[in-house]
């Protein structure tokens, strides 16, 4: 077993000595896509194991983000493959100034260099990080959850296979073997190895990384995404968003896990969400935990004031009535992580006041937050939803795995 000291030493050795060409970079990248699917039967078994060592220590909702299929290996193929088809971050003139002093002054992108990631059992982020550091110019270090290590371990295999078929250093795409919390500390201290830490996962990881990391770190991901339907909202469109945005995949950041009513309409719609959500029938029944504004209506769980502050990551949806638009905001103000929220609504003034005053990296309108993703967003794959201000917000793709540099011409000028 490699030691993570010895894998950061490999990866800032192949950061220093990356220069290639996008054709070079598109050429390995369907040569990756096509090393996982030629390689599915070893990585499936590889899951098994992970599936049967994670049996009856997770939920069925998290087994089911780490279970793979033929299918969901088909899926991140073509993300790779998605991803080659973009255009090259790197080398990018943003801006351009000729000086009164003959300067020519450009600013161009530019790979960040070792990014590293940590994230949780979801194995398809192994294949996403690693396509969008490759195309993007930089060296990916990646530290997979313990549930998901066998699959990211065949997953990289694959990935590394595929490098080495057209001649590209395989430590372009690196994984930590030590699954241990001492190696993700390593990770988070790796000063002048690591440029980068992405941590991709549920609260308590971001915390952690974003508490301890003495290297530039963004924070992802937690999502307490909000939903509100307005009282100007068609009622058969917003059971659709609001089934949707639960009940699709409750286990990623992009899920709704609070939705406000407004009060005008609250006696004559909860009504309609119970029975679509929660009566006899439901492929996945919900259970709604309202305030007592909603338990008056519907024979809802009394939510708890801690259930509003929740990233459930399952059939559990916080519900509570708000007196109008302006309180729905304030809410949202005081609860959301600033991932994704959703106002459904057929008055303008009122999605026009939402979309101004709500803080979050992605304000929908008579839409699914779910939409929050890298693919959907059209960047092929994502690294992570960055709920920060600085440097990237949302989705993360290849602009946002690139800095910049200025680059200045002269003829001899001096000051």
């Amino acid at each position: 077993m490699k030691s993570t000291a010895e894998i950061l030493t490999a990866a800032k050795s192949a950061a220093g000595n990356a220069a290639l060409s996008t054709g070079q970079k598109n050429r390995a990248l369907f040569t990756m896509a096509e090393a996982l699917e030629s390689n599915a039967a070893e990585i499936l078994a590889a899951n098994r194991q992970d599936m049967e060592n994670a049996r009856g220590r997770i939920s069925e909702v998290m087994l089911d983000r780490l279970r793979l299929d033929e299918s969901r290996i088909r899926a991140m193929a073509e993300g790779i493959r998605a991803v080659a088809a973009l255009p090259d971050p790197v080398g990018r003139i943003l801006s351009e100034n000729r000086r009164d002093n003959g300067l020519l002054i450009q600013k161009i992108s530019v790979p960040i260099g070792v990014v590293a990631i940590i994230y949780e059992s979801r194995p398809n982020v192994t294949s996403d990080a690693a396509a969008l550091a490759f195309k993007s110019g930089n060296v990916c270090v990646l530290r997979s959850g313990k549930d998901a290590f066998y699959s990211a371990m065949a997953i990289v295999r694959a990935l590394r296979n595929g490098l080495h078929t057209v001649g590209v250093e395989e430590d372009y795409v690196n994984l930590i073997e030590d699954t241990s919390r001492q190696s993700a500390t390593d990770l988070m201290t790796a000063n002048g190895q690591v440029d980068l830490l992405i941590p991709r996962g549920g609260k308590g990881l971001i915390k952690a990384c974003i508490e301890n990391a003495t290297v530039p770190c963004i924070e992802t991901g937690t999502g307490i995404c909000h939903l509100y339907v307005d009282r100007a909202a068609d009622f058969e469109k917003a059971l659709a968003i609001i089934e949707n945005a639960k009940t699709s995949r409750p286990s990623v950041c992009n899920a709704a896990e609070v939705l406000l009513v407004h009060r005008q309409i609250a006696s004559a719609f909860l009504p309609r969400l119970y029975e679509r959500l929660c009566a006899p029938g439901c492929a996945h029944p919900v259970e709604l935990r309202g305030d007592e504004a909603v338990c008056a209506v519907i024979p809802a769980k009394q939510a708890s004031a801690e259930d509003f502050d929740t990233e459930f990551l399952d059939y559990i949806l916080a519900v509570a009535v708000v007196e109008d638009t302006e309180a729905a905001i304030r809410h949202i103000a005081a609860h959301s992580t600033h991932h994704s929220e959703s106002i459904i609504t057929e008055d303008q003034a009122a999605a026009a006041l939402f979309t101004a005053r709500v803080d979050s990296a992605a304000v929908y309108v008579n839409a699914s937050t779910r939409f929050t993703d890298g693919g959907e967003f059209g960047l092929g794959c994502e690294m992570g939803i960055s709920t920060q201000k600085l440097h990237a917000r949302g989705p993360m793709g290849l602009e946002e795995l690139n800095a910049y540099k200025y680059l200045i011409y002269g003829n001899g000028q001096i000051r």
